[in-house]
């Protein structure tokens, strides 16, 4: 049997470590899932390292590598990719950065670096507004314009107004995050004051940018204080966006990565719910299919991305499709509720998905871009489970069901850039070249 259908499904934050409110396994073990059982039982499972030992990568990270690229060298940046999952028009000379909206306390400590979740994107859309058009780094021929994108989250875009190019050799602020190159990975910081940016090189253009950047960050606080959001929120007892945390500066690059469709000789779609995602799509040349994030009635909408995909997978030879749900409750700590997306995610998106699909002609992956274990509340850098699946597999350590340790004639241990090589080889099982 050929496959001449892929599908590469990634289940955003999906691996996790043994939980006491999940009966001492992970969510993942512990869930309800019929469906990828059933994928694994007929599957060849393992798991993935997606970078390194020591490393717990941000999805972009995470994403890059199961696409087969180096996230620190073929990377922009997290900033520029969610810049272009936007569409922001990024010039030569621009500089793009992750943000986020956040919680500090009175001595400047980081309390909540997300603002408890609760601030609607209708709220940072306002806040976005008035912190761009106080023009805060005018004095500095630098233009400052911050895009919300979902929720607490955005981009931080500095438009050089004087023909003098900024550079994205800066540190972040962010205390939660650090980089290596263009990847982004998370960070266990005992201090969790906002740090000052730092030039990371001897460039005039480098000390320029971050001293612009710490201008800016000291300045927004005073916005934010008399900001109508602020004040409401107030009111009825909630968190203050009273800060901004940014993170992996980036810049157009010179060389693109090489796109997608010329190194594997096949086009490809990608459904993506999030901008850093649509990113990726948008830079490696992937067909850009965004659905945007999911509104409150998740099984309903996992089922049209359900429909999404396989109507993808009738048009495109390769399909990636990235679904946010199981890494905000791994953030938050909550294990039960984290259980209960995954299981909504197989009864929901699964269940439609495999129903009809020719697995003589089709075949998939199913795995993760990184774990977010509910006990650590953060991205750690634990192997992902992995199984492959459909035409031309067959059985190889899946009889204990999905994310359970796959049996000894498993696939092991893949590193995140070979996932695809297995995905598309002629026998996923076999060793590769």
């Amino acid at each position: 049997m050929t496959a001449d259908r892929f599908a590469l499904v990634v289940l955003d934050g999906l691996g996790d470590l043994p939980h006491p409110e999940t009966g001492g396994r992970s969510p993942v073990v512990a869930a309800r899932t019929p469906y990828l059982d059933r994928v694994a039982a007929g599957g060849a499972v393992g798991q993935v390292v997606l970078i390194g030992p020591g490393i717990a990568p941000e999805s972009d990270a995470g994403v890059l590598a199961l696409l087969g690229y180096d996230p620190a060298t073929d990377s922009p940046g997290r900033g520029v990719l969610e810049a272009i999952g936007v569409g922001i028009p990024l010039e030569p000379g621009d500089v793009a950065l992750r943000m986020n909206f956040a919680t500090a306390g009175g001595d400047g400590e980081v309390v909540d670096s997300r603002v408890g979740r609760t601030l609607s994107t209708e709220e940072a859309t306002d806040l976005a507004r008035t912190i761009s058009q106080a023009d805060l780094l005018a004095d500095e021929g630098i233009h400052a314009e911050v895009r919300p994108t979902v929720g607490h989250r955005g981009v931080l875009w500095l438009h050089p107004t004087r023909g003098e190019a900024l550079s994205a050799n800066v540190s972040n602020s962010d205390p939660f995050y650090e980089r290596t190159g263009g990847m982004g990975h998370a960070a266990a910081p005992t201090d969790t004051h906002p740090r000052t940016v730092e030039p990371l090189d001897g460039s005039a253009a480098a000390a320029r940018t971050a001293r612009a950047l710490n201008d800016f960050l000291a300045r927004v606080p005073a916005v934010l204080a008399g900001h109508r959001v602020t004040a409401r929120r107030a009111l009825r007892g909630a968190k203050l966006p009273n800060a901004l945390l940014v993170r992996h500066a980036g810049r157009l690059p010179e060389r693109p990565p090489q796109p997608f469709a010329s190194r594997y000789g096949r086009a490809g779609a990608a459904v993506t719910e999030m901008p850093v995602e649509r990113g990726i799509a948008r830079l490696l040349g992937l067909e850009d299919i965004f659905v945007g994030p999911m509104g409150p009635d998740r099984d309903s909408a996992l089922r049209e991305r359900a429909r999404v995909a396989r109507t993808a997978m009738d048009r495109h030879p390769f399909v990636y499709v990235h679904l946010k749900g199981p890494d905000e409750p791994g953030h938050d700590g909550l294990a039960v509720r984290k259980l209960e997306v995954i299981e909504a995610i197989d009864r929901s998106f699964f269940g439609p998905f495999l129903d009809g699909l020719d697995t003589s002609r089709a075949r998939f992956a199913v795995t993760a871009d990184h774990s977010t274990p509910a006990i650590l509340k953060r991205h750690s850098d634990d192997p992902v489970p992995l199984v492959i699946a459909g035409a031309g597999v067959a059985p190889h350590g899946g009889a204990a069901g999905f994310g359970a340790p796959p049996g000894p004639d498993g696939l092991g241990m893949v590193v995140g850039r070979d996932v695809l090589r297995r995905l598309f080889a002629d026998d996923p099982s076999a060793p590769l070249p």
